[in-house]
């Protein structure tokens, strides 16, 4: 390392964030050889073995996550540059002794999982490989934690942490590194390091919730980035911008950060892409982008000023149709709120494929919306959808909710009265700060309330399930009367 911080040109920091990606590679690398180890052994080595990779897919993830998250916080990276350096060579060389063990050609497949497991954890006093891992990935926690003010991070946690693992170089003789290469927390930096944030944004909260379904998607393809790019560093993202949410694509080969600019307060899209080892990034505003549906896919587009024409951005592939929508919503939502946002298609807040059963107007905890029910041609997958009913905000998704397989049950939906229903088990995913569904759960059971503006709304409202439920029960009785063959 030069004077000025450097390691063969490249900054220290950017220098140990390309690490971090390093070792996520051969995290994933490792993996893949520990499963087929697996497969060829008796079922008896098979839950020590299933821990231990799963241990190691959490310290690809958390690495990768680290990374990224680094880029919209870079002035708080020499926070963490040096508990960076204390783990990352203590975790490459336990990787790299991973893999010797299991290419010992000289020794049955068997023999080589119990050298490395047995002779590991002796080496390590008697810390079982796959907990070594967990030892690491709570270091790594904590430094996302510490790098992301977290209100949840613990100073005194990451130094008991941080002395286990100098223990555990020092055990498997890996030389300290030669001066910090960061500053070291103290707790009298806790008031600066750590600020606690009492209200979360809404689009925070979109990706934390669980999934009442996964409803799988087809004709899956690699998605794609396409630029332009710039190396780590390249971006100046100004202090106390706020991460709302991180999305990785094809087992993290591809991601994306959201975070909110501290000084316009508007919404922006980080990509990063990987050569190699090397994580390259492009930067673009929610303003900057046009979304669409193309399949499973989503398509962002960005306008090309030099060519005066539209141009992909990145076409991102989703697993399940549940995940695609609420990306979907959320970039709208984040767009059409969005003061830098100078218009919006009016087909950027319809999700393509589907197909709409219902809409009336409902009064929605003070507001005015619409309510539709979609159907997605694809998947036959069902969900309701609240918009802004009128104004500038028109179309501007305020919820949605996935309608489950509870749905078939008789009780799920019930009319109150003439204007009020009532659904029991439907999870809300809000796209609006205003909005506060606990408003419309004022009743004993918690049901969800839907207050229809016309009579008619409720009764053709629940029309739409009745109707569903009677042709899945007349299905279901037609399969049970055929005669077995």
């Amino acid at each position: 390392m030069d004077p000025a911080g450097n390691v063969n040109g490249v900054p220290v920091e950017a220098h140990l964030l390309r690490g971090c990606c390093r070792e996520a590679d051969r995290a994933d690398v490792v993996s893949i050889n520990l499963d087929q180890l697996r497969l060829a052994l008796p079922g008896s080595f098979h839950g020590h073995l299933i821990a231990l990779t799963e241990e190691i897919r959490s310290s690809s993830r958390l690495l990768r996550d680290l990374a990224d998250r680094a880029q919209v916080h870079v002035s708080r990276v020499p926070i963490v540059a040096n508990y960076l350096n204390v783990v990352l060579p203590c975790l490459s060389k336990t990787l790299k002794d991973i893999v010797a063990y299991y290419e010992d050609k000289t020794v049955t497949r068997e023999i080589r999982w119990r050298k490395m497991y047995n002779k590991m954890t002796d080496e390590a006093e008697g810390l079982a490989l796959p907990q070594r891992f967990v030892l690491y990935n709570h270091f790594l926690s904590l430094l996302k934690q510490l790098l992301t003010r977290s209100p949840s991070f613990e100073l005194n946690t990451l130094e008991a942490l941080r002395t286990r693992i100098l223990k555990l170089r020092e055990q498997r003789g890996i030389p300290l590194a030669p001066a910090p290469v960061g500053a070291l927390v103290r707790q009298d930096m806790l008031s600066v390091a750590v600020v606690q944030e009492p209200n979360a944004h809404w689009a925070e909260q979109i990706f934390s919730l669980p999934l009442p379904a996964r409803t799988a998607l087809k004709h899956l393809r690699p998605s794609k980035s396409f630029g332009p790019f710039y190396p780590w560093g390249h971006f100046t993202i100004p202090p106390e911008s706020k991460i709302l949410f991180r999305r990785p694509f094809d087992n993290d080969r591809i991601s994306i950060v959201v975070y909110l600019n501290s000084v316009d307060q508007s919404p922006y899209f980080l990509m990063r892409t990987m050569q190699g080892d090397t994580p390259w990034f492009s930067l673009l505003g929610a303003h900057e982008l046009c979304i669409s549906r193309e399949g499973s896919a989503v398509q962002l587009k960005r306008w090309s000023r030099s060519e005066q024409c539209s141009k992909l951005w990145a076409v991102l592939f989703f697993l399940t149709w549940e995940e695609m929508v609420l990306f979907y919503c959320t970039f709208v939502a984040l767009k059409a709120r969005n003061m830098l946002t100078v218009q919006i298609h009016p087909n950027e807040y319809r999700l393509a494929r589907e197909k709409r059963l219902f809409q009336a107007q409902i009064i929605d905890d003070g507001f005015k919306h619409s309510l539709i029910v979609y159907e997605d041609i694809q998947t036959r997958g069902l969900r309701l959808h609240a918009a802004v009913w009128e104004g500038e905000l028109r179309q501007c998704p305020v919820w949605t909710a996935f309608v489950t397989h509870q749905s078939q049950s008789p009780t799920w939906l019930s009319r109150r009265s003439r204007h009020r229903v009532w659904l029991k088990d439907v999870q809300l995913y809000v796209f609006c700060s205003a909005y506060r569904q606990e408003n419309m759960r004022q009743n004993k059971s918690g049901a969800f309330e839907i207050y229809f503006d016309q009579e008619e709304g409720a009764k053709r409202f629940k029309e739409v399930f009745s109707l569903r439920l009677a042709a899945a029960e007349s299905s279901d009785n037609e399969h049970g009367m055929r005669p077995s063959i």
